[in-house]
């Protein structure tokens, strides 16, 4: 376990590979743990990241560092800290929120951003959420097979507050506005079946700005790296391949993803 200390508290991260840095971040039910596929298929060309945000996995368990703020402050010093300079993210629900406010706090040091089931709006999440407990959550979403077992038992592992806390900061945030105001192109992905976060409708996609792109995993639920996994890296490793500040628009269609653009 790798760990490093940020405001005299522990935060729990992994690192696989070497290259150009990835740092994947995860949801409200989960930990770093269920990334390490992904993880696997990209740091054969990339020095992949992933971090237990506050309250979550092996990370401290400190209700002052719930909020969305302060969750993007620790992305921020986890950086500084361990001197990573421009990186490729990759955030998943709750930290596709943290992903994208971050990419507006620092654009110039994100090169690339996927937000995966990115809610565009409060209502779009399943209050659900903010309803039931970690070990509930984790029942809820994670069948028990021997693929997901630990992921399943990792997510148990939350604060119930850090889950709390950072929905009720969302009444801060108008999630609806923030992708409207991002300067670099960026990648949305959504499992056509999310329990928790409604995909946006065609009409919502269709007021997106130019630089959005789209893609929605027919066969997914809330995790499409989970659901779908070759499909999912597939399309991981076509993005991470675009040339700095290439659209994903220029993505090529393959037969193992199905693609939706504007």
């Amino acid at each position: 376990m790798s760990a490093v200390i940020l405001r005299d508290e522990i935060v729990h991260y992994e690192v696989l590979g070497r290259g150009r840095p990835v740092i994947y971040l995860h949801d409200w039910v989960g930990s770093w743990r269920y990334w390490i596929p992904t993880m696997q298929a990209t740091s054969l060309s990339y020095r992949t990241y992933a971090l237990d945000l506050w309250g979550f996995g092996d990370t401290a368990k400190n209700p002052a560092n719930y909020s969305i703020e302060q969750q993007i402050n620790l992305l921020e010093e986890f950086l500084d800290v361990m001197g990573i300079g421009r990186i490729a993210l990759i955030g998943h629900g709750l930290g596709a929120i943290i992903a994208t406010l971050y990419a507006l706090r620092q654009p110039s040091y994100v090169d690339r951003l996927m937000a995966i089931g990115y809610p565009l709006g409060e209502n779009a999440i399943n209050p659900r959420l903010g309803m039931s407990s970690p070990v509930e959550l984790a029942d809820w979403l994670f069948s028990s097979t021997p693929v997901t077992e630990p992921v399943r038992a990792e997510a148990t592992k939350a604060d119930p507050k850090a889950v709390l806390l950072s929905l009720t900061s969302l009444h801060m945030i108008e999630l609806s506005q923030l992708p409207h105001k991002l300067s670099l192109p960026y990648l949305l992905v959504y499992g056509h079946n999310d329990p928790v976060v409604a995909p946006p409708t065609d009409e919502m996609f269709a007021e997106l700005p130019d630089i959005a792109h789209f893609i929605i995993f027919e066969q997914s639920g809330h995790y499409p790296m989970l659901d779908e996994p070759r499909k999912f890296n597939r399309l991981l490793a076509d993005f991470l391949s675009l040339n700095s500040g290439e659209s994903p628009h220029q993505l090529q269609l393959k037969d193992e993803w199905k693609r939706r653009v504007r």
